[in-house]
């Protein structure tokens, strides 16, 4: 296979590596790209880490899970083609399952797990790195190791939930992990809320309030501020939302039918809490054709 300089400027960007070094990785492994960013990878010539350094928002959440033992973990990209790419797809599931086996608790301990590939993931990373193009990046990790019942749920691959229940039965802990998925609900229980937050709600509810409203009887306006503050703990409490799958009764009512509670649930989206930068293509070609 001829080996082009189109060729050679791909694996040059994919790898960091130098031009001479390219050509020879492409000239040793008969124009194969994927083999030659691996022969360089190998050789110490490629560069995950000149990739470290720019924005990965976009991946998956990939779960596992044996009986009451589950975990999440949020493995990123620079863009959502990447995040579809079966060396990604196939990288993030196998994190997810050496996070299982391991018994890690973070991220940092996750890296150091070794796939059946007898490399860790910090390594088959710089290796996916490589075969991609783009910034890669074992974010986070949430885990639950309980005798109760325990359900991890991911909706599209950029949603993760896992909850765990104390009583009802598996069927019960999925569904709850699929409300999570879509209300998003920042507590548990009522008593969860910070006072913090009641009191600022209630001084919100206060200010919204007309005069003449203001100037009823004291307990009579205690009331009508604790009616607003209830309906805002429901609307922020798992316990409090109408369940996803029965609108016609709040969670709460569920588990109480169920015999069960709540213990607790832990949730990650794709890409939260990362700033995203806004590409403006338009804008950089009219600048660099001067016309900005």
């Amino acid at each position: 296979m001829e080996i082009t300089a189109s060729l050679v400027k791909e694996l040059r960007e994919r790898t960091g590596a130098g031009m001479m070094e390219c050509k020879k990785a492409l000239t040793e492994n008969a124009g194969n790209i994927d083999a030659a960013a691996e022969w360089l990878r190998k050789s110490g010539l490629a560069k995950a880490d000149k990739k470290a350094d720019r924005v990965a928002a976009e991946g998956k959440i990939a779960s596992a899970q044996d009986g009451g033992k589950a975990v999440l973990v949020e493995i990123n990209s620079e863009t959502d083609f990447v995040a579809k790419d079966s060396n990604f797809l196939t990288f993030a599931d196998a994190v997810a399952q050496a996070a299982l086996a391991s018994g890690a608790t973070d991220v940092q301990a996750l890296k150091s797990a070794r796939l059946p590939s007898g490399q860790t993931i910090e390594e088959t990373r710089a290796a996916v790195i490589a075969k991609v193009g783009e910034n890669v990046q074992v974010r986070r990790m949430v885990a639950i190791n309980s005798t109760n019942n325990v359900a991890a749920y991911v909706h599209g691959g950029r949603i993760g939930v896992l909850v765990e229940v104390a009583g009802g039965d598996a069927e019960l802990a999925r569904g709850l992990a699929m409300h999570v998925a879509a209300m998003n609900p920042p507590y548990n229980k009522a008593s969860d809320v910070p006072a913090e937050f009641v009191a600022k709600e209630k001084e919100i509810e206060l200010a919204k309030m007309s005069e003449k409203d203001k100037s009823k009887p004291a307990d009579i306006l205690e009331k009508i501020i604790s009616g607003k503050i209830a309906k805002i703990v429901n609307e922020v409490t798992l316990y409090g939302q109408p369940y996803v799958l029965d609108t016609n009764q709040s969670v709460e009512q569920v588990l109480k039918a169920a015999g069960a509670e709540v213990v607790g649930f832990k949730r990650l989206a794709v890409g939260e809490g990362i700033e995203k930068v806004v590409e403006d293509y338009a804008a950089e070609v009219m600048k660099q054709a001067g016309l900005a």
